[in-house]
């Protein structure tokens, strides 16, 4: 994943706060977390998902907890979140997913795994992140005569 993100201008206090933290990153050698957007599920979400089965890898993600029999449990285009921390990474749900009776589910994702997820390692369906790094190892930003200070930033998905 990519994203290009310019920051509302802001005044000086606020924008030595903005500098601190990116130049703290060091260019592209450090990551910081950054919420997908629209991550709410447009399906109907719920339950406590889990991932159902060790070992998993590739396009698809079984997952258990979710609510019971439920049509459009997620929908095509929702976002999940695996891990946490240095291991939070984010996939797409590619289809309309619809839960069994007892809350199971194999959902259609991309990108493809990178590494197999524990058995029971936490599904999130809401307010997903992903972890990302800096594009470039430059910081540009400007400074507006009144004053007034923007920032733009290019990253993407730390891999």
């Amino acid at each position: 994943w990519e994203a290009d993100i310019k920051l509302p201008p802001m005044q000086l206090a606020d924008a030595e706060d903005v500098a601190g933290a990116l130049l703290s990153l060091r260019g592209k050698e450090g990551s910081f977390l950054l919420a997908a957007p629209n991550t709410t599920p447009r399906g109907a979400g719920g339950g406590t998902p889990l991932v159902d089965g060790a070992s998993q890898t590739g396009l698809t993600l079984a997952v258990k907890g979710g609510p019971l029999s439920t049509t459009h449990w997620l929908k095509a285009g929702d976002w999940i979140q695996l891990g946490s921390g240095s291991s939070t990474r984010l996939h797409k749900v590619l289809v309309n997913a619809s839960t069994d009776g007892a809350g199971k589910v194999t959902l259609d994702i991309w990108p493809r795994l990178r590494s197999s997820p524990a058995d029971g390692a936490t599904v999130t369906i809401s307010a997903c992140k992903g972890l990302f790094q800096l594009s470039s190892n430059s910081l540009e930003y400007a400074i507006e005569p009144a004053m007034i200070y923007g920032f733009a930033l290019a990253c993407r998905e730390r891999l």
